[in-house]
């Protein structure tokens, strides 16, 4: 392998670590770190680019840095590249593994955060976030959740854990609920929330019960059975152990799926089977669902009466159109969506201080809040609570309401491989093609040879 001149200053133990790491070996990287005081800022023009997944989050991030950092910093130009949401991975994996990238701030799920740990991709940020950062702004899990690695359990941080971001947006799922065919009351338990959309389906010809995600693409199918499996008292894995296999397909695993195929399913619309964020919005926007479940941050759109058939306008829209947070059942988990930013370990000097400069500026109380004047979803709890926040849309004190509530995905190296497995089956078994009881035991299976063959050890998430 050949590196690029950046990679120069690191240590030779680093570079082979990293090589290793990066050609599938078992050893593990450690981060190139970043100084406690961001270097000296250029004066020269320059563009610090992001790569995310396109959608209107991506946009109004720009738009607002554009407007906002600009006041401190005019000569520096922010450019938010995207890609399609399946290709969000790989586009950004692909020139992690070149050990050169277009991008200097790559956006990650925060379950991508050990696979760029451990191959040395990111900047380990934790002496500049001490230096920097008021971490008692934050609701420790949320900070924990965007920037930490090893992974805390669901709820805490570890403050020995290294940190490697910081929180961009936050997110989970809303229940979007038609007040004016189900009532203004939302459901307040999963079985309650099945036998409303039961009731509506049938009083209502061509208009579906459920509108969920279940692609096989991206997280999409997964989620939707992890939220499932949270709220019937399931768990995805021991992180402890790393087992799966006997903890996912227990009887509670096994009742989730049972829900999920054979109560939720038949009240989608038919050929739902691949649908994912867009296809949710626009059976909403359509009147062609009586609830349904989608990110918070893609859920703007909804209000638009451009988009829209429920009104002309935003008023009239809104007095069809309730969000509410997820019902509970055995318990009352929702799925923690969002993401961090991150430094790339292979951008330029210059741009790396601009990154840490851009991500100090975005942290602050007062920025924090006019990002959520512009629709962004913030995790400083001061932000959180603010009426820029609450006042800015209907769901956002669904968000702040379901941050106690939260449960994350598996967070280690193979996650990309664990829910591509079990994104295929759960999709397999909404389609048909597969029985919920068979594709769950397959998804147990397939996910523990993938951690048993790792030789990784330890875990967190959950």
């Amino acid at each position: 392998m050949r590196y690029p001149k950046r990679l120069g200053r690191l240590s030779a133990a680093m570079l082979l670590a990293t090589a290793v790491a990066a050609c599938g070996g078992g050893t593990e990287a450690s981060a190139p770190k970043a100084p406690a005081t961001i270097p000296e800022l250029t004066k020269d023009p320059l563009t610090l680019s992001f790569i995310w997944f396109e959608w209107p989050p991506a946009q109004a991030l720009e738009a607002f840095a554009n407007a906002e950092y600009t006041k401190d910093r005019p000569n520096v130009t922010i450019k938010v590249n995207t890609v399609p949401n399946a290709n969000w991975h790989d586009a950004i994996f692909t020139q992690f593994a070149a050990h050169k990238t277009d991008f200097d701030i790559p956006i990650l799920d925060s379950q991508h955060i050990g696979e760029a740990v451990t191959n040395g991709n990111i900047v380990d940020i934790t002496d500049f976030v001490k230096q920097n950062i008021d971490v008692n702004a934050y609701n420790p899990y949320l900070l924990a959740a965007y920037g930490q690695f090893p992974q805390a359990e669901t709820g805490k941080r570890d403050e020995n854990a290294s940190l490697y971001g910081l929180p961009l947006l936050g997110d989970t799922w809303t229940m979007i609920y038609r007040k004016d065919l189900i009532g203004d009351k939302p459901p307040q338990t999963w079985d309650e929330m099945i036998a409303a959309a039961a009731k509506c389906q049938a009083d209502n010809p061509g208009v579906s019960g459920l509108a969920f995600h279940q692609a096989n693409g991206s997280d999409a199918a997964a989620v939707t059975y992890n939220t499932v499996n949270g709220v019937y008292g399931g768990n995805l894995w021991d992180p402890k152990t790393r087992k799966i296999e006997g903890v996912l397909n227990d009887a509670a695993g096994q009742e989730a799926m049972d829900v999920l195929v054979n109560k939720m399913k038949p009240l989608t619309a038919t050929g739902s089977g691949n649908w994912f964020i867009d296809e949710v919005n626009a059976a909403v926007a359509q009147g062609k669902a009586c609830i349904a479940f989608n990110w918070i941050a893609a859920s703007g759109g909804l209000l638009d009466p451009k988009q829209s058939t429920l009104g002309t306008t935003r008023e009239e829209i809104l007095g069809k159109l309730g969000f509410a947070t997820l019902p509970s059942q055995k318990t009352n988990l929702v799925p923690l969506g969002g993401m961090g930013m991150h430094v790339s370990a292979y951008s330029s000097e210059a741009n790396q201080a601009e990154a840490l400069n851009f991500m100090k500026w975005f942290q602050q109380a007062d920025i924090q809040k006019k990002w959520a004047a512009a629709g962004g979803v913030p995790s400083r709890t001061d932000a959180l609570e603010s009426p820029e926040f609450l006042n800015a849309g209907p769901f956002n004190k669904v968000y702040a309401d379901s941050v106690p509530r939260m449960r994350d995905m598996w967070n280690v190296p193979e996650y990309a491989r664990l829910v591509d497995i079990e994104n295929t089956n759960v999709n397999a078994a909404l389609n048909g093609a597969e029985t919920p009881k068979d594709a769950l035991n397959d998804i147990a299976k397939e996910q523990q040879a993938v951690l048993d063959s790792s030789g990784s050890k330890g875990g967190g998430g959950l």
